[in-house]
């Protein structure tokens, strides 16, 4: 079993055929088996679950396995199909107070950390907090005005460090872990709730 993970197999009575659990989710697990399947196939349903097609030959065993394997991609597919949209007036108020909070505190850390900031600007990022190119243009993402200050500041200077290291080679991290200590609560609070803002 991939580690992190753990499985409770329940049985068919209850309406589904298995629980997979990340420790923060739990996904009801629905069989089918498809004599023309040539290869395991996991699919989110409307309602959140998964559907785990079983070809010729396959276990429902080495589904489970095939499934602990892609949780997370699961658990992305399922944040992405029952996310509500932002209601137009809102994600406009919400861009001008990360233009007002966002800049200013960015440009503060900058100048604490002696950085030269080319440009920012905000944006509504889908796939990630921030970025930072080779000219020193850095873009952050409007929903960080929702997160913890703590988070929040862990995200700017992740993005400033990229003016001294472009990768994310270990020099990068010994810098990112230099300016901000607790960075790794940060990762786990992005990891853990992160993605319920998009």
């Amino acid at each position: 079993m991939a580690s992190g993970f753990s499985r409770n197999t329940v049985p068919a009575a209850s309406g589904h055929d298995a629980l997979l659990s990340t420790g923060a989710e739990t996904f009801p697990v629905y069989f089918v088996r498809m004599r023309r399947a040539r290869r395991y196939v996991l699919r989110v349903r409307p309602d959140g679950a998964l559907r785990l097609t079983i070809p010729r030959g396959g276990s429902r065993a080495e589904a489970l396995r095939f499934a602990e394997r892609h949780l997370a991609w699961a658990a992305r597919e399922r944040a992405r199909a029952t996310a509500t949209p932002v209601d137009p007036g809102v994600e406009r108020e919400l861009r001008a107070r990360a233009r007002e909070r966002l800049i200013p505190e960015l440009l503060a850390l900058a100048r604490q950390h002696e950085l030269t900031v080319s440009r920012v600007s905000i944006r509504n990022q889908r796939s990630r907090w921030g970025a930072c190119s080779p000219g020193g243009h850095i873009t952050l993402n409007y929903r960080l005005i929702l997160m913890p200050p703590d988070v929040r500041e862990y995200v700017l200077l992740h993005e400033l460090m990229h003016l001294k290291q472009p990768n994310h080679s270990p020099r990068f991290w010994r810098l990112v872990s230099a300016a901000c200590p607790r960075f790794r609560e940060a990762e786990r609070w992005l990891k853990s709730s992160g993605r319920a803002l998009f």
